[in-house]
């Protein structure tokens, strides 16, 4: 009987072996599952802001055009020549004129800083941000005034070393993304003279908190200047700031004082120094550096006279008048401090190159971990990771995977209904007996052709389009769900596509050209403009067609039009959305 019973034991225990290892391997499976859609999402995120920079170069060709094109320009607006190409003389006089006007009133409920400043304005101006407490302007703009004076005296390329008993601390892209910055803090210290850091671009932009950001980091170095190296990255640019989000963010919390604080910004920027250099070992340069880097050519640029990253000024030989030639130069080892953040602690055999990447969550709440290195004494490195979370822990794997899904494919549903006549266009050449439906092949071939974003579109096809039983991909429903708003019923389809798809370069260009920050542009300056746009950007849409859409926007016919509102009417309507604030309001 002994016998008989142990036999059952050990089949139960087989049982529950078996049913333990289907269990581990569907898991197994679904997680599996999970991380490749986390991946498909974030290659979407990846390809469309790595398109987006692409025409953002493009932008930067523009103006070069438009200088070239544009012949009322210079004679017209010529500090706009300067504010692309060069760096106008300043005197102190703008810092008196700017700063001696403006009180700080008694009301006044934010952080209060003395002058100089000292170890406790650190601390407050850190602990009233985290209590969300906006500093004022009048001290937002001594700071700025007081770092651009100190950057004036640094060279092109910072040089900081390690001892035995001091590492430094090297951060990368932080995008407006405070808590990012006070998590670091917290788990590294603050910085001092015995706790020294590299913080290497691209501090603004996209985040909510950039302008304190720059508050904390600009305090830091005048403190601590010897032991806190700020490099500047491709987002410290007055052009960049404008199409994502950081003037936004200013003018919105400074109405009164926020053009002026972006001015002196525009200076600031100009004068951040390229790299720094560590032990004259380790380079640290935003971007990363190529085979054909060439460092004497960067120890000597004038770099306050590159106003805008994009466009920089030709290096001149001052004695002969001719463009210098590149000399091949020593290039140390390398650390990469930027790039996507699904890369953020990537090592690759090449120069040794690192690529570190601080803003966690990034494209959404769990997409990606920020990190930081500390180097020691010979060049050691350590790697630290991290990632803010708003809950005590992270939400379950399937909803961060959800979350970060569905935000990728509404942008991805945005770029496709910019394109939306092109698509349509090349779907239709697809079916040659105009059936309405396509083979998946004939589907992805048309939709890398037109959007060039080098997706794994069968994959997604299934967020994007419906498929019949046979396979066949029904390409109209690729639009079922979203449409652009049209702010005039008549306007043609392809114009208001083309607007929209250019409505972030126009905005910045209309800005740009909008010497006395009015909002308004006239009727002509926007004909003159638009017919450049479409000349260099190679858009074949009719002039007539503009011009009676620009006149509908000059709502009270005084020959200017808001091109800010003009823009914000052009939009796009996710069905989705409406059908939820419906069943909201049943409900």
């Amino acid at each position: 009987m002994g016998c008989g019973s142990s036999s059952i034991k050990i089949k139960k225990s087989a049982k529950t072996i078996r049913a333990a290892l289907i269990i581990q391997n569907w898991y197994r499976g679904y997680r599996a599952r999970l991380k490749a859609r986390q991946r498909y999402a974030l290659t979407i995120f990846q390809s469309i802001e790595y398109a987006d920079e692409q025409g953002q170069l493009q932008l930067s060709n523009f103006f070069s055009f438009m200088l070239e094109n544009y012949v009322h320009i210079q004679e017209k607006d010529p500090t706009l020549v300067n504010r692309l190409f060069g760096c106008a003389p300043q005197d102190d006089r703008g810092r008196q004129e700017c700063v001696g006007i403006i009180e700080v009133p008694e009301s006044y409920s934010g952080p209060r800083l003395q002058f100089p400043l000292n170890t406790n304005s650190l601390t407050i101006m850190i602990e009233a941000f985290k209590k969300q407490q906006i500093l004022h302007a009048y001290y937002v703009l001594e700071i700025l005034f007081e770092t651009k004076e100190a950057m004036k005296q640094m060279p092109n390329f910072t040089h900081i070393r390690t001892c035995p008993t001091k590492e430094i601390t090297i951060c990368g892209d932080l995008h407006g993304k405070l808590e990012d910055l006070l998590l670091i803090f917290s788990k590294n210290g603050l910085p001092s003279g015995y706790n020294p850091y590299v913080f290497n671009g691209d501090f603004v932009d996209r985040g909510k908190c950039s302008i304190e950001i720059l508050m904390i980091l600009f305090v830091s170095f005048l403190l601590y200047g010897d032991d806190l190296c700020l490099n500047r990255g491709n987002h410290e640019d007055f052009l960049m700031n404008m199409r994502y989000g950081f003037t936004k963010e200013v003018l919105s919390k400074y109405k009164i004082h926020g053009k002026k604080i972006l001015q002196v910004l525009e200076e600031v920027f100009a004068w951040l120094p390229l790299g720094t250099i560590i032990d004259d070992e380790i380079l640290i340069m935003h971007g990363g550096i190529s085979e054909s880097t060439d460092l004497n050519l960067l120890h000597h640029i004038e770099r306050n006279k590159m106003k805008s990253v994009l466009m920089p000024p030709v290096p001149v030989d001052k004695d002969s008048g001719t463009e210098t030639k590149k000399n091949k130069g020593h290039v140390p080892r390398g650390v990469k401090l930027s790039g996507s953040p699904s890369d953020y602690l990537t090592k690759h055999e090449w120069e040794q190159v690192i690529t570190v990447f601080s803003a966690s969550n990034y494209y959404e709440e769990g997409s990606n971990r920020g990190a930081y290195i500390k180097v020691g004494f010979c060049t050691t490195l350590r790697f630290f990771q991290y990632q803010v979370t708003k809950a005590t822990c992270l939400r379950p794997l399937h909803q961060r995977v959800n979350t970060i899904e569905s935000s990728a494919i509404r942008i991805l549903k945005e770029r496709m209904v910019s394109r939306k006549t092109d698509l349509i266009r090349s779907f239709q050449l697809q079916d040659r007996t105009k059936s309405g439906k396509i083979s998946m092949g004939q589907w992805a071939f048309s939709m890398e052709n037109t959007l060039g974003l080098n997706l794994p579109w069968r994959t997604l096809s299934s967020h994007l389009v419906l498929t019949d039983d046979d396979g066949n991909i029904d390409y109209m429903t690729c639009f079922h769900d979203i449409q652009i708003q049209k702010p005039v019923k008549e306007a043609q389809s392809a114009l208001i596509e083309t607007l929209y798809r250019y409505r972030s370069d126009l905005q910045i260009i209309f800005n740009v050209i909008d010497s006395d920050h009015s909002g308004l542009i006239s009727m002509e300056e926007f004909h003159s403009m638009w017919k450049l746009f479409c000349s260099h950007y190679n858009l074949h849409i009719g002039d007539s067609q503009v011009d009676e859409l620009a006149e509908r926007m000059d709502l009270n016919k005084d020959g200017s039009i808001d091109f800010n509102e003009f823009l914000k009417a052009f939009y796009v309507i996710h069905q989705l959305d409406n059908l939820n604030k419906s069943n909201t309001q049943l409900a």
